[in-house]
């Protein structure tokens, strides 16, 4: 929903200008809750335009804010320029810091959950790329080992407890990201659109979401329709309202309800497709939104 934040309808740059110099955090938080969302997911790249979103005043103002209006944070950690899986250890090493310094930033914030992509836009080409199997696979290892090398370090310069690290399903093999969590006892976000569209395979969502539970930490969700082709992902086309692609809402609300989840469910959305997803439930299971 904070896209919205980055790209404002603007006309020319000076607009543009104008929009960057007089962004607020703390408005946009209070624009969200007065829609109507009282959990709302910081992004760490708002960082990378606005250079004050996360400084100590502003940290401040939202810590005032949970008070006062009674929100839940959570905190999507930077994913544009970061790339934690690379095979360059200084970049590894830079974009440790960054997530390092996000973290840090937003601890006084007490988030209930910290998403991380472990793996990058390179490691997502390379999945894509048409390789002999046996070579693209140890590829892939490779980058889930850097990916490995980066949490661990980035867990002990920030002492998060593994659990408070959520990641998430991307483009990247799902079986490989499970091995990650499950190796250093890390949460999983499981993000609904991503799984449909087969960013992560040819898999069916309530299978993953059976292989994450034990480490379901953070749940992000939107619509998507299934591939045509199981080797073809539906890219452009996730980050739906509900019941505008292939996910069945009820059967997926049911399952978290009787396994007892009770972590932050995120929309990836614009405002108005994210109301229109809570219509969407209310109709479907009205008892959860009592």
């Amino acid at each position: 929903m904070q896209m919205e934040a980055l790209l404002p309808p603007v006309s020319n740059a000076q607009e543009a200008m104008q929009h960057v110099a007089s962004f607020s955090h703390a408005g946009l938080i209070r624009k969200l809750h007065s829609a109507g969302f009282s959990l709302i997911e910081l992004g760490g790249d708002l960082g990378m335009w606005f250079p004050t979103a996360f400084s100590p005043t502003v940290i401040e103002e939202l810590a005032q804010l949970k008070d006062e209006l009674e929100l839940a944070y959570t905190v999507h950690l930077p994913l544009w320029s970061v790339e934690p899986s690379t095979p360059l250890q200084a970049v590894r090493l830079g974009s440790v810091q960054a997530l390092t310094d996000c973290i840090h930033a937003t601890l006084p914030l007490q988030p209930a959950c910290y998403v991380l992509h472990a793996t990058g836009a390179l490691a997502a080409e390379f999945y894509q790329m048409r390789l002999p199997p046996a070579g693209k696979g140890l590829i892939l290892r490779q980058f889930q080992q850097n990916a490995l090398q980066s949490i661990q370090e980035l867990l002990q310069q920030t002492g998060l407890p593994p659990r408070k690290l959520a990641i998430e399903t991307i483009e990247f093999p799902f079986d490989l990201t499970l091995e990650m969590a499950e190796r250093l006892d890390l949460s999983v976000c499981l993000d609904t659109g991503h799984v449909l569209a087969g960013f992560s395979g040819a898999l069916d969502v309530f299978t993953v979401l059976e292989q994450v539970l034990p480490h379901l930490g953070e749940v992000h969700l939107h619509d998507c329709p299934r591939p045509a082709r199981p080797d073809q992902p539906s890219y452009g086309m996730d980050h739906q309202p509900l019941g505008s692609g292939d996910l069945d809402t009820a059967r997926l609300l049911d399952r978290l309800s009787e396994s007892g989840f009770d972590g932050p469910v995120i929309f990836e959305l614009t405002v108005p497709q994210a109301l229109s997803s809570l219509q969407v439930i209310r109709q479907l299971r009205p008892a959860l939104l009592a």
